[in-house]
């Protein structure tokens, strides 16, 4: 139940002809404390993945609000405060089902655990006075070109997304800085960044946000 594995998730499915887009935003109050915005939409046939051989109430992926109630208590100072999934047009021309979920945490460390978990994919240091979050987003992929093309084609539409939002005005820097395809809001009391799903398939290094303010 993390930021991270969610990503991971994207990659994994896009093998199965199924495609789940993400988006995070993430707002943090002076004292450290702040909420989180998670709302992604899983197209029908993967959802229904969970459903075959008597499966019905373990889905492949975490959609209904029991998922998130049992990460969010393993987690300290993490509530989760709305929830909400509803079935929506695809961007494949399908179905899906699109969840929302709000989550109030009470400090950094609370939140590095959900978008980290146990590992080292999200830090937050102060440098001279200013806090540093960095994420690390995606690692690259080792895909053919020809596998590449083809997951292209079935997860046009869908988009990562991750946006911060500060009392005052912040920066984020994008490692490495000539990622393509992408679009960057770098400076003010909101900075986002978001990328296409299949045009994380072309990195050839690891992707890295790092927020500052």
């Amino acid at each position: 139940m993390k930021f991270g594995t969610l990503i991971l998730l994207c990659l994994a499915v896009l093998g199965l002809n199924s495609c789940l887009g993400v988006s995070a935003d993430i707002s943090i109050r002076a004292n450290g404390s702040g909420q989180i915005v998670l709302e992604y939409r899983v197209s029908q046939a993967l959802e229904s993945m969970g459903r075959l051989d008597g499966n019905e109430r373990w889905p492949a992926i975490p959609v209904g609000r029991d998922d998130f109630e049992r990460g969010v208590a393993r987690i300290p100072g993490l509530r989760l405060s709305g929830f909400s999934a509803r079935d929506v047009s695809g961007a494949g021309g399908g179905r899906d089902l699109l969840t929302r979920v709000t989550l109030d945490f009470q400090d950094i460390p609370a939140l590095l655990s959900f978008l980290g978990g146990a590992g080292d994919s999200a830090s937050h240091t102060v440098e001279n006075g200013s806090n540093v979050l960095r994420l690390v987003l995606a690692v690259p992929s080792s895909l053919n070109a020809d596998l590449v093309s083809l997951l292209r084609e079935v997860s046009d539409g869908y988009e990562i997304g991750i946006g911060l939002s500060v009392p005052r005005n912040a920066s984020l820097a994008v490692l490495p800085s000539d990622v393509s395809a992408s679009r960057v809001v770098s400076h003010g009391r909101r900075v986002s960044f978001t990328i296409g799903l299949a045009d994380m398939l072309d990195l050839r290094e690891e992707l890295t946000l790092e927020f500052r303010w």
